[in-house]
């Protein structure tokens, strides 16, 4: 992508929250700066946000540092995945080297309430060797790049929910796979899992609420959810919603 003829203020997508500050950052300096959004592209059907957009890995820390000078980015904002941990370290070391000022927008994290019964493991193995005591009919949330780490799940059997149709089979041993992207909501949640008698959900802790639903129905439903613990946020400046990061942009910015 060539440099703009604006200097720019780049988000880190992928996220619902990215895509609404880029919105946000269009209405207020639109017409000032470039808005670009770097997406992954790890869905065929992203979300598409306002202003310019990029797809594909920078390729390192020092590779985006030099994207950031290149197209004169004032201000970075990290709104990808909260377990995106490889690309947040990256956008911290270019930010640094580069020296443009880097907030992360982290969604906020979820908080179990009374009937809840979340469990917490610290990987996607530890929740693997969890499952045999856990339930057999599993409803499976947490991504297609980590669905290896069931694959000797052999007496489970999976509904995996992914947002795009895979290309290729799954390395889980019994499985269905559907297709959806939040949000979702609680009723809708319930049925799919009372339809496919789920007796155990399995997720991130992602936090957010686009996909929510799945923990409210779960517990009207009275199913344990095994939950991989939300990694400790990037260090550095960090809000939870886009006022927040409409406020530090005009800090920067202004």
């Amino acid at each position: 992508m060539p440099a703009p003829e604006r200097p720019a203020l780049l988000i880190l997508g992928g996220t619902a929250e990215a895509v609404a500050l880029a919105d946000a950052l269009m209405d207020a300096w639109g017409t000032e700066y470039q808005v670009i959004t770097s997406l992954a592209g790890r869905t065929r059907t992203p979300r598409q946000p306002r202003g310019r957009v990029r797809t594909g890995g920078f390729g390192g820390a020092e590779s985006l540092a030099r994207y950031l000078v290149t197209h004169e980015v004032r201000v970075m904002i990290d709104a990808t995945h909260p377990f995106a941990r490889g690309i947040s370290e990256n956008a911290r070391r270019a930010g640094a080297n580069a020296g443009v000022p880097r907030l992360a927008l982290l969604r906020p994290p979820w908080e179990p309430g009374p009937g809840d019964d979340w469990r917490l493991f610290s990987n996607l193995n530890a929740v693997a060797a969890e499952l045999p005591g856990a339930g057999r009919r599993v409803f499976l949330t947490v991504g297609r790049t980590e669905l290896a780490a069931f694959r000797d799940c052999r007496e489970t059997r999976f509904l995996v929910r992914m947002i795009d149709s895979p290309d290729v089979s799954l390395p889980v041993p019994s499985s269905e796979v559907i297709t959806g992207r939040g949000p979702f909501d609680v009723e809708s949640e319930k049925g799919l899992m009372t339809e496919h008698k789920i007796d155990v959900l399995v997720c991130k802790a992602s936090g957010g609420s686009a996909t929510r639903a799945k923990l409210d129905a779960a517990r009207e439903l009275g199913l344990p959810v095994l939950m991989v613990a939300r990694p400790d946020p990037p260090a550095g400046p960090c809000v939870a919603d886009i006022d927040a990061a409409l406020a530090w942009v005009r800090e920067q910015v202004t």
